[in-house]
């Protein structure tokens, strides 16, 4: 197939080009490269045809679009630290930039995977997160809301679509880490603690660290992302796509420690040192998996130690 991946160059971007290179599919990425690194796509390059772009431009998207076969859309701005220092183009990114993706789709008559995320649930207390459950967000006043805001309109921008025929898929992503990690930690607490571990640096917690996440490697988000794209019983429906195992980030602050050897210390940081005042997090968050292992028989695999072992090493061979 012809296949188009914007964001492509980016950390999850950049792995599903792989994936979709050795597979023997024709890559088109589109890309800015405001967070993504032409050095992630070090392996793909001689195979695919890379452009440097935004989603923003209307016109070369459309001309991308009507070239391939199906789109699979990652570009966005991401990153709880990005979306409160810049809120007003993280916002025109999300919102505008997937309008014109998903349009192009509908026009050209494209099959469409759109990416999404667990953000998308806000701060709902109610465990495991199915796909079909409330959003619950806070106000509008905090800006960390909009990015699940501007996600939970491209959803619903994509699935009306979908009821006039636009085939599609979407998947919600669930703290996905492993190689191509921006080292100075752009959406990732793994990356955060990676760095400072190999630093010796003190190790930053925000809050008391009991808080949870579940943490997928990104073989399997990649493995998610092309069952729910090229799987026709993907077509209409929402996916998580995350490994359902809980860690609170105490837990992965010593794993981490274990792994590297580090002498680093922990330091607690509150939440409004960092974010500032008013901000809000959720204290846990944990997918249900059920939908994706039932209808695209897909179950994340890889522990989170072996998903770690592995970071490690790329980090090792790639940064020192």
């Amino acid at each position: 197939m012809r296949t188009l991946v914007t964001g492509g160059a980016g950390y999850i971007g950049s792995h599903l080009v792989d994936r979709l290179v050795r597979m023997g599919h024709e890559v088109v990425v589109l890309d800015d490269l405001s967070t993504g690194s032409l050095s992630n796509l070090s392996d793909a390059m001689a195979a695919i045809r890379f452009v440097e772009g935004t989603i923003l431009d209307a016109e070369r998207v459309n001309s991308l679009v009507s070239e391939v076969d199906v789109v699979f859309h990652l570009a966005a701005a991401v990153g709880v630290g990005h979306i409160i220092e810049k809120p007003l183009s993280s916002l025109v990114t999300n919102t505008k930039g997937a309008e014109n993706v998903i349009e192009s789709c509908v026009h050209f008559d494209k099959k469409l995977l759109l990416a999404s995320t667990s953000e998308i649930y806000g701060k709902t207390t109610t465990m495991p997160m199915s796909e079909d459950d409330d959003r619950v967000l806070g106000s509008t006043t905090i800006a960390r809301w909009g990015y699940s805001t501007a996600k939970a309109i491209d959803e619903h921008l994509a699935l009306a679509y979908a009821r006039q025929g636009l085939r599609m898929s979407i998947v919600r992503y669930f703290n996905s880490f492993g190689p191509r990690l921006d080292p100075r930690g752009y959406g990732s607490v793994v990356a955060n603690l990676l760095r400072q571990a190999l630093n010796n640096e003190p190790l930053t917690i925000h809050g008391d660290g009991t808080q949870t996440r579940c943490f997928t490697y990104v073989d399997d988000t990649v493995e998610g992302t092309l069952r729910a794209a090229l799987d026709d019983r993907g077509e209409g429906n929402v996916f998580n796509i995350g490994n359902d195992h809980e860690t609170t980030i105490n837990e992965l602050a010593q794993r981490i420690i274990s792994l590297t050897g580090s002498t680093s210390p922990i330091q607690r940081v509150s939440y409004e040192e960092r974010y500032g005042m008013g901000f809000e997090d959720t204290k846990r968050r944990v997918p249900d998996v059920r939908r994706a292992a039932q209808r695209l028989g897909f179950v994340a695999s890889t522990s989170l130690d072996d998903g770690l072992t592995r970071t490690l090493q790329w980090w090792r061979a790639t940064h020192t």
